[in-house]
């Protein structure tokens, strides 16, 4: 596939870029409604939303086969000048948490001087239940969708919620456990009409561990995944086969197709900077 797009990144031109790779930086949320593009043919920078070709990338419930475009090399005629762009950013909020969605992935290890390992998705009400029978507690970290990274729960307003009572201090080394960023995964199902967003665990070059709720998926089906901690050299993406549904329905188990290099390679250098 020709490299035909650039993009505004900040005040930068970013470019060439595939189409492919346009698609992933739109499902990955880099690229938005308001971010300007350009491609040979277009007069200046236009807006991802009014870029017809790119709809159905940016809604994921438009998305169909497409057969690749055919067009000439790029002579670096782009408009010179660079459109302003407003930095926007995915913002979670602790005020609106619907208390029965279960949206909510606890790690549990460090908290208690074991090895660590990665549970959920739990709902608020979940939570509270977990916390009563000393199964989590203050040093536990938690992470939901459009969060960083992984937060103690002493420090996030759940805390003062589930049980009333002042956050005990967070000492710094129990802060080294939460230096890692999670593992995010957006899948889209077979029919490519549903985007959804797990957390990656147990991740190998032959497969990975996706705690989601309430993704449809059954043993036997094929699902196209992008995964990344955010702004990190491990993203990849990668087509996969279900081959286990987890207890309780709370996720699935993966096995890869034809794994590329790129991709192998983001996994190894993440499983290696995880052992240091």
């Amino acid at each position: 596939m020709s490299a035909i797009w650039y993009y505004v990144k900040g005040a930068e031109r970013v470019g060439p870029v595939t189409l492919e790779e346009v698609a992933n930086l739109i499902s990955d949320k880099q690229l938005i409604e308001e971010s300007y593009l350009w491609k040979k043919g277009f007069a200046n920078w236009e807006k991802l939303k009014n870029i017809e070709e790119l709809q159905i990338y940016l809604n994921p419930n438009l998305i169909q086969e497409q057969e690749e475009e055919i067009v000439p090399e790029l002579n670096e005629d782009f408009p010179k000048v660079m459109p302003k762009v407003e930095k926007q950013e995915e913002i979670f909020s602790w005020e609106i948490i619907d208390p029965d969605k279960s949206i909510f992935v606890i790690k549990i290890g460090a908290d208690r001087g074991v090895s660590e390992n990665e549970y959920g998705p739990f709902s608020l009400n979940k939570l509270q239940k977990l916390f009563s029978e000393n199964r989590i507690n203050g040093k536990t970290l938690i992470f939901s969708g459009g969060m960083k990274n992984w937060e103690f729960l002493a420090e996030t307003p759940l805390y003062k919620k589930l049980t009333g009572d002042s956050p005990p201090k967070i000492e710094a080394d129990d802060r080294r456990s939460a230096d890692r960023k999670p593992f995010v995964a957006k899948m889209m199902f077979h029919d490519k009409k549903v985007l959804y967003e797990g957390i990656c665990r147990d991740i190998s070059i032959g497969g990975v561990q996706i705690l989601v709720s309430g993704f449809p998926g059954k043993v036997g089906d094929k699902v196209s995944i992008n995964v990344h901690p955010e702004n990190s050299e491990y993203s990849f993406v990668a087509q996969a086969k279900i081959v286990r549904i987890l207890e309780g329905e709370s996720g699935f188990s993966l096995r890869f197709l034809d794994l590329g290099n790129e991709a192998q390679k983001a996994i190894g250098n993440y499983l290696e900077r995880c052992d240091v």
